[in-house]
């Protein structure tokens, strides 16, 4: 039997051996670190979180209201006014799939359509999801910065500067601006512009727009932008390689020096079948809640 690590075509056809059925879960877990590699640079994430067993999730709303510091001598200092207001969310949940691919199907078709491909049609999906969630959880203006302007580029600038101003006076640094726009919003504007579209994770992007990066995306409500700083966007993950789930009897591959997704490939012959499981336990997440930036485009902005 060939060492998994001497394999060099993973994406061969794939016979129910345990060479092929240990690259198929390489294939995967690469492909799906390499490009979530490619998400974590556009919006620029830096410190990935594994999360403890026991702990919840929470942002934190943040303000300073100064005192008066012109104090006499020998009077009490007065304190500032300094509120950080933990907001607590529902807990990760370890998401667990599975799919199949038939004896009959693969006879018909060839295991590149019957399993290769629903093994593409199932990355992207997981992908997708966890970027929905999050667009999901950034355009819920209960706590951000709420603001009308008249255009999109109006509506950038507005976001844009909002969240500056925000970390500006929490004295946070910000290196970038992340704005999450509607596809058909951006092109209808950038129709008419000389702009380069890049494509990442699945995911269209513009980058130094306005001195921002621009994420185009349907899941972004039509009329809306949103934005907030590359720092504030935080990234928690349950890793598959926990040792209580290999207790267990679950063990998972993995791949890279963060565990997104755990993958195991095993064949059924009660049922005559390839089955395929993943787990994964993703949220991308604001560390500041009032560090997002909800502008609604309206031509006659109150």
């Amino acid at each position: 039997m060939a060492n998994v690590e001497s394999l060099t075509s993973p994406r061969s056809n794939l016979p129910n051996t345990y060479t092929n059925v240990a690259a198929r879960e390489i294939d995967f877990v690469s492909r799906f670190g390499l490009s979530w590699q490619a998400l974590q640079e556009i919006i620029g994430i830096s410190n990935p979180i594994a999360k403890q067993s026991g702990t919840t999730l929470k942002s934190y709303t943040a303000s300073v209201t100064l005192a008066d510091g012109d104090v006499d001598p020998g009077c009490v200092i007065p304190y500032s006014k300094v509120a950080v207001t933990g907001i607590a969310h529902d807990d990760i949940s370890v998401e667990k799939y599975a799919k199949a691919a038939t004896l009959e199907d693969i006879s018909a078709y060839g295991a590149e359509i019957a399993v290769q491909k629903a093994d593409d049609a199932l990355l992207n999906e997981l992908q997708n999801k966890i970027i929905t969630d999050f667009f999901t959880f950034v355009e819920d203006d209960t706590y951000a910065e709420t603001a009308e302007a008249a255009s999109f580029q109006a509506a950038v600038a507005k976001a844009i500067g909002l969240v500056r101003h925000k970390f500006a006076s929490m004295r946070k640094p910000v290196t970038n601006i992340v704005v999450f726009v509607n596809d058909l919003d951006a092109y209808d504007y950038l129709g008419s512009a000389n702009i380069t579209v890049q494509t990442a994770f699945g995911i269209d992007y513009v980058e130094k727009f306005m001195g921002a990066t621009l994420i185009l995306s349907p899941d972004i409500t039509s009329g809306k932008v949103v934005a907030t700083a590359s720092e504030n966007v935080v990234l928690y993950y349950v890793n598959p390689e926990d040792s209580d789930f290999a207790r267990a009897g679950l063990v998972y591959r993995t791949d890279g020096a963060t565990n997104l997704i755990g993958v195991h490939v095993q064949g059924n012959y009660n049922t005559a079948v390839g089955e395929m499981y993943a787990i994964m336990g993703v949220k991308l997440w604001a560390e500041y809640a009032d560090g997002i930036a909800v502008v609604t485009i309206d031509e006659n902005p109150s």
